[in-house]
């Protein structure tokens, strides 16, 4: 039964296929999975193909007119369609193929809708655009950030294409950072969620253009409707200038933050070339 904090049919639309995602997820865990190599280090497994599936019957079936973008079956439908889902069946495939739980299923309409679950915990972060909750046990909370933990989740994982003028990876050595701040590792997009829960203080990734990922999509969103702050590791708002992430529970937390990154960057207010 969806709750009426789900706010819109598409937001019951976003929850029901990150749900169907993370049954997939829950009930193949511990099984010896075949891996379908992508690449550079890269691989899916059988729970990745098969979570994705579910979630997209779940959409077909609500929204037959809705174009696709999954993280294992690509594009399906026009891809400057107004309306477009982005799918990420399993962020944390790594963790979960060596048999940790830390992984995520994200489920997002683009400039809309979105959830995040938790296959494990069965907490389900969602928002309908405007407003973000979670959901445990058929029970609804306001989400809250505060910067109050002091943990901020970096994400160490190769490649650096910002450096050399920022590597995440150097936050960890930055004496202001080590006096202010304790960094923890998750790897999955629960990471953003925790933000906006108010589990973590921040989280910052390097990287390229992250607007249209599949893997930050639904975080992206949960994030910004909680009322976090997002944006690149220069500063500028993401899907314009912006490149990395730094999502922060408030304004203060975000400004250290980016004075950390400056000050790695020789005092320069923007750190990608």
């Amino acid at each position: 039964m969806i709750n009426s904090h789900a706010g819109s049919d598409d937001a019951a639309v976003a929850i029901a296929g990150a749900r169907a995602g993370a049954d997939v997820v829950r009930s193949m865990h511990g099984q010896r999975l075949t891996r379908i190599d992508k690449g550079a280090g890269d691989f899916a497994t059988a729970a990745d193909v098969e979570a994705e599936k579910a979630i997209l019957a779940v959409i077909r079936a609500a929204r037959p007119g809705d174009a696709v973008l999954g993280e294992e079956g690509g594009q399906q439908g026009a891809a400057d369609a107004v309306r477009q889902w982005l799918v990420d069946p399993l962020c944390g495939t790594l963790n979960y193929a060596v048999g940790n739980m830390l992984v995520a299923v994200n489920v997002a309409l683009r400039n809309g809708a979105a959830a995040v679950a938790d296959p494990f915990s069965g907490e389900v972060f969602f928002t309908d655009g405007e407003t973000a909750w979670v959901r445990q046990d058929g029970v609804d909370a306001r989400l809250a950030p505060t910067s109050a933990t002091r943990l901020v989740d970096v994400n160490l994982d190769p490649p650096f294409p910002g450096a050399p003028g920022f590597r995440a990876v150097d936050l960890l050595c930055h004496p202001e950072f080590v006096e202010r701040f304790r960094p923890r590792v998750v790897s999955t997009t629960l990471a953003l969620a925790w933000v906006a829960a108010g589990k973590r203080a921040a989280y910052v990734t390097d990287g390229g253009d992250l607007s249209g990922s599949v893997h930050f999509a639904a975080g992206f969103a949960v994030c910004r409707a909680a009322g976090c702050v997002v944006t690149g590791i220069d500063g500028a708002p993401i899907g314009e200038a912006g490149r990395g992430l730094v999502v922060a529970a408030d304004t203060e937390t975000h400004d250290l933050l980016m004075s950390v990154i400056r000050s790695r960057n020789g005092g320069r207010r923007g750190v990608v070339s």
